[in-house]
């Protein structure tokens, strides 16, 4: 049976108010200077010498702005049935993260969070990446520095999904190319933006592709690119295949389940007690 179009808008859990906006704009700021700091600091730059200190402090940071932008879009309308399928998304996601620990980039989990931000929109998949990746650490056990980090650009991944075209009208396999070409290319970003939080304290292990705080901008990006290539680029290879093809084979019954359960919620339904009669 066909879809009405009012069902498809219900497909978008979480609007994005002007609050959510602006904390998300914030811990996304916050993110980018994290992440980017190498290249944005000028050479010669003193925050070098802080280099022990730094992912402590940006890990506690990036986990208060990223609680920030989960309680702002929660009170944009994320309801306690959102709230559940929030719950089964992310435990389904930490539960799939362990499958092949990684291992030549074998991660089911990220085509998972593309399906739910498509469906569940950008607000929704940003928390979701954000929790899911926080969850999986507590069930692997890879809590550390690294996790916010970890918990910002998988939020950024899946929220990516939610703001691609047509959310409303691209269906069939169109949407699915969609998705899968996203998927592909985000995957790639995320472990190229995972290899910036660690390749600045990597000086002493190699050092014609570490990080040089007194090189100019050029030769750092080579050496960026050197060491991406020659630490990651088969592991990212691997996970934009893994989610390619879960998502070209799996797709059309997971995009259709969370669609189901998203029309039945009714999740922006507003909820209202009648009055007992006298």
């Amino acid at each position: 049976m066909a879809t009405s179009p009012t069902d498809r808008r219900q497909a978008r859990a979480v609007r994005l108010g002007p609050r959510s906006l602006s904390a998300l704009a914030l811990v996304s700021a916050v993110g980018v200077a994290g992440f980017g700091w190498p290249f944005l600091a000028p050479p010669g730059s003193q925050i070098g010498a802080h280099a022990q200190d730094a992912p402590w402090l940006f890990a506690g940071l990036l986990v208060l702005l990223v609680a920030v932008v989960a309680a702002a879009i929660s009170e944009s309308g994320l309801g306690p049935k959102a709230v559940a399928m929030l719950g089964v998304l992310a435990a389904t996601g930490a539960a799939l993260r362990p499958i092949g620990a990684g291992t030549a980039g074998i991660e089911p989990m990220f085509f998972l969070m593309v399906l739910s931000g498509r469906v569940l929109g950008p607000g929704f998949g940003f928390v979701l990446g954000s929790v899911t990746m926080f969850a999986s650490a507590l069930l692997t056990g890879g809590v550390g520095p690294w996790l916010p980090f970890q918990m910002l650009a998988m939020g950024w991944f899946a929220m990516g999904a939610g703001l691609l075209p047509g959310p409303d009208r691209l269906r069939g396999r169109a949407e699915l190319a969609m998705l899968a070409g996203y998927g592909f290319l985000a995957a790639f970003a995320y472990g190229t933006v995972m290899n910036m939080a660690g390749w600045p304290f990597m000086s002493a292990l190699a050092s014609n592709v570490a990080f040089d705080p007194h090189a100019p901008l050029a030769t750092n990006l080579a050496r960026f690119v050197a060491y991406c290539v020659a630490t990651s680029l088969g592991w990212d290879l691997g996970r934009a295949v893994v989610t390619v093809v879960l998502t070209l084979v799996l797709g059309p019954a997971v995009l259709r389940a969370l669609r189901r359960a998203t029309r039945r919620a009714a999740f922006e339904t507003p909820v209202t007690f009648e009055s007992p009669r006298q």
